[in-house]
């Protein structure tokens, strides 16, 4: 449901106030900047999984105990580096651009590709009959 003019006008009377009294807080509200705050958890996620596995390395020749720990922080670091880059892809963009995709969808008349698969072996199997 559309809002009317009137609606509309005292909305944007009401952002504009609340961006002069407490523009953090407007900021925040927007979501500008949460792609960049997922995309570097996503890098320091990274960075974190090679220590792990750097840990793991070498406490094999020095203490089991530090191969499980290593262990345990790549695993750590792959979940959080997963989950950040997902919400990086569900985040708006910080230019205030729409949102991405989430899912490829063909141009319509197109085909993908496991439909021309199909296609071919409805197509052997009724040349086979």
């Amino acid at each position: 449901m559309a809002l009317s003019e009137e609606e509309e006008r005292l909305l944007r009377q009401m952002e504009a106030a609340l961006t002069a009294e407490d523009p953090k807080l407007s900021h925040a509200l927007s979501g500008k900047g949460s792609r960049r705050v997922h995309r570097r958890r996503a890098g320091f996620a990274g960075v974190g999984f090679f220590l792990g596995l750097a840990l793991l390395i070498v406490g094999m020749s020095i203490n089991p105990v530090l191969s499980v720990i290593g262990f345990v922080v790549m695993l750590a670091a792959a979940v959080t580096a997963i989950y950040s880059w997902q919400h990086v892809n569900d985040a708006p963009s910080d230019a205030g651009g729409p949102e991405r995709p989430k899912t490829h969808q063909p141009m319509p008349g197109t085909h993908g590709f496991m439909d021309r698969i199909e296609e071919r072996w409805r197509k052997r199997r009724d040349e086979g009959l």
